[in-house]
């Protein structure tokens, strides 16, 4: 009976082992995920408020912007060019 005590403890602390180990990856992995610098986001807020007082144009054809998604695009774009920190584009072919 004594030995399979002593194995049951041994499977309880390695569960709580592995579960830690588990929990310090996902800690470490959202330590380390990419994340945007403070001027990439008042980029996209300058962006923004171009879009806001009808005076953002986007760069090819000069057409008027009305989408938000559209400015947070070149809010990014113009960040980036600039050298910011900013995940790269994933929709983006290489």
């Amino acid at each position: 009976m004594g030995n399979k005590k002593v194995v049951w403890i041994g499977l309880i602390i390695s569960a709580q082992y592995l579960i830690l180990i588990s929990v310090l990856t996902i800690l470490r992995k959202e330590k380390n995920m990419t994340k945007y610098s403070k001027s990439a986001g008042k980029d996209v807020e300058r962006e923004m408020k171009k879009m806001k007082d009808g005076i953002l144009k986007s760069g090819h054809s000069g057409k008027m912007v009305h989408s938000r998604e559209q400015a947070i695009a070149i809010g990014l774009s113009e960040a980036r060019k600039e050298g910011k920190r900013v995940p790269e584009n994933p929709n983006k072919k290489s």
